[in-house]
C-alpha cells in the first residue's frame, strides 16, 4: 500500500492487529497465523542496536505524543550514553511538533531548542531494526510495530504499559537481572526489556490505562490530559533505563 507521496507501508490485517493487540494486553505473546505462516517475517538482519543503545518511541502522526516523549527522554537520559528517536506509523512527515506539545514538553523539561527542531518521519522496518527498545503511545501502536518487525516482540510496550509493569521493580532488581548482558548499552537495554516483559504475567493487566490520548486537533484540556499521562511515565522509564546502565 502506497500513501500519495509514494511511500509503501505495510499491509496489516486488523483482525490480525485486533489479535495481537488482545493477546499482548494478557501478558500473551503469540504470531498472527499470517506472520507465522511466513519464516521470512520472523527475522531480519541486523536487528541489534548500535553500541551505546536506542529507545524509539511511536505513535501515528508523529507531531504530538512520540516527538514528546522522544524529547523528554532525550532531556532525563542526555548522559546515560542513549540514543532517543520517534517516528509515526501515519506520520506527517517534515511537519513540526505542534505548538501546545512543544510547550508542554518544554515545560516539563525537554531543551526547546530540541522540541523546535522536531521533523515528523515515517516509522520503517530500517528504525525498528536498530532499536533496543521501543516504546509506543497506544496498544494499536505497540501492534503495528510488531506486524512490521516481530522480533521485536518482547521489545515493544506502550509507555504506561511499561512504566506500570517496571514500577514493580527495584533499582537493584534491575541492575542484577541486566549484568549478565555485560557492558554494552544496548544489550543492557534489551535484557531491561525482558526484564520488564517478564512483569506482563505478574502484575494484572489494564489495557484501557496503557494508552496516552491522542491530542490531535483537540482542546488544550486534552492536551494537559495527555502530557499528564506521558510525563510520569517517561519518568518511570527513565528510572529504570539508568538502573540498567549505570
Amino acid at each position: 500500500m502506497s500513501d500519495p507521496d509514494g511511500t509503501t507501508r505495510p499491509s496489516l490485517r486488523r483482525a490480525d492487529l485486533r489479535r495481537l493487540r488482545d493477546a499482548l494486553d494478557h501478558g500473551e505473546t503469540p504470531l498472527p497465523a499470517s506472520l507465522a505462516a511466513d519464516p521470512a517475517a520472523r527475522t531480519s538482519p541486523g536487528v541489534h542496536s548500535a553500541p551505546r543503545g536506542t529507545i524509539l518511541t511511536v505513535c501515528t502522526g508523529n507531531i504530538c505524543r512520540s516527538p514528546m516523549g522522544e524529547v523528554l527522554l532525550r532531556a532525563q537520559l542526555r548522559d546515560a550514553g542513549v540514543r532517543v528517536h520517534s517516528a509515526g506509523t501515519h506520520a506527517l512527515v517534515d511537519h513540526e511538533m505542534t505548538e501546545q506539545a512543544q510547550q508542554l514538553a518544554v515545560a516539563s523539561g525537554a531543551d526547546a531548542a530540541e522540541a523546535a527542531a522536531h521533523r515528523a518521519r515515517l516509522l520503517t522496518v530500517q528504525h525498528l531494526a536498530e532499536t533496543d527498545l521501543v516504546l509506543t503511545m497506544a496498544r494499536e501502536h505497540r501492534s503495528y510495530v510488531v506486524q512490521l518487525l516481530p522480533a521485536l516482540l518482547r521489545r515493544t510496550f506502550t509507555v504506561r504499559e511499561f512504566a506500570r509493569l517496571a514500577a514493580t521493580l527495584t533499582d537493584d532488581e534491575v541492575r542484577r537481572a541486566v549484568t549478565a548482558a555485560g557492558t554494552d548499552a544496548g544489550a543492557r537495554l534489551r535484557a531491561l526489556a525482558e526484564l520488564v516483559g517478564g512483569q506482563r504475567g505478574m502484575v494484572p493487566a489494564e489495557p484501557d490505562n496503557d494508552d496516552v490520548i491522542d491530542p490531535y486537533r483537540r482542546s488544550q484540556t486534552t492536551y494537559e490530559l495527555s502530557a499528564s499521562q506521558l510525563v510520569p511515565a517517561v519518568a518511570e522509564v527513565t528510572r529504570v533505563v539508568r538502573a540498567a546502565l549505570g
